[in-house]
């Protein structure tokens, strides 16, 4: 288990019932949350929010807002600083859970003692990547949205990372990985936040069950000859980290014989009620 306990801009006041209350920085946010299964803590505290996130029956929802605030605003984890705003499908543009994910990639980063090379795919809003510039890497990200790119883009430009050597791409995974084994390049680090379900711009199908085991063994061509790590993030209900474990071990294991694979929860803590939150599931293979 995994549990991200470093931040000082964001907080989990309670969750329970479906719900979560969180802090980011100096916005309160009430939104859905469906592994919060239990009973809330006190219900003072509900009332304290900025804004709830109410579902459509029509699909996706919208922000009531109860009190005013900026439309978008920044939070910082450690020495890197993000871009937060409320979207319509109740996501806020980063996944604070994620910071574990991030020291990793920079501890590995920086202790490698050489340049690195890093592929990050399903990129989203850039935590992974604005991690890995930081560390000093050359970084390919790779996301089917171009807006979520153009904010990826904000991230790394609030953290003064713009002139460091980072590619962004508005392109189908699967596909781009594909081309990138023709035109023989190479990554020492790969990156993935694979989702449930998904289209590439040009309307391309993706199925995390169908679709992730093909992705991986195209990643495993891309590789550098002394890879450092493989990371992979997954959100999909009913994947769990044995699960995931299994996957890399018939996949990457099979190709390297070498390294190690170590796969968990992503948790959060809860301030109220001194629980934890279950998140994600994660999984690293790292080269020994």
């Amino acid at each position: 288990m995994l549990i991200t306990n470093k931040w000082k801009e964001y907080e989990c006041l309670d969750a329970g019932e479906g719900e979560k209350l969180e802090r980011w920085n100096n916005v309160v946010l009430r939104r859905p949350e469906p592994n919060a299964l239990w009973k809330k803590g006190n219900n003072n505290i509900w009332t304290q929010a900025d804004a709830v996130y109410h579902r459509s029956d029509q699909g996706g929802g919208f922000w009531e807002k109860r009190k005013k605030f900026n439309d978008y605003w920044c939070v910082r984890y450690k020495s890197l600083t993000f871009k937060v705003s409320p979207t319509g499908f109740k996501h806020t543009g980063l996944f604070p859970e994620q910071a574990s994910n991030w020291d990793f990639i920079i501890n590995k980063i920086q202790n490698s003692g050489r340049k690195i090379k890093v592929l990050n795919l399903f990129g989203y809003t850039g935590g992974a990547t604005v991690a890995a510039s930081f560390a000093g890497a050359d970084v390919v990200h790779v996301d089917a949205s171009l807006g979520m790119n153009e904010w990826a883009k904000e991230n790394i430009k609030l953290n003064k990372l713009e002139n460091n050597k980072v590619r962004f791409i508005t392109d189908d995974c699967l596909k781009f990985v594909k081309r990138e084994l023709r035109r023989g390049n190479k990554y020492d680090a790969i990156i993935m936040d694979p989702p449930t379900y998904g289209r590439g711009p040009n309307k391309e199908l993706w199925k995390f069950e169908d679709n992730l085991y093909n992705l991986i063994e195209v990643c495993l061509e891309i590789l550098s000859d002394n890879p450092l790590f493989i990371l992979i993030s997954s959100y999909t209900k009913g994947v769990t980290p044995t699960l995931l474990e299994n996957i890399m071990k018939t996949s990457i294991l099979e190709k390297f014989n070498k390294g190690k694979i170590t796969c968990e929860e992503l948790c959060l803590p809860i301030t109220e009620k001194n629980l934890i939150l279950p998140c994600g599931i994660c999984g690293r293979w790292e080269n020994e």
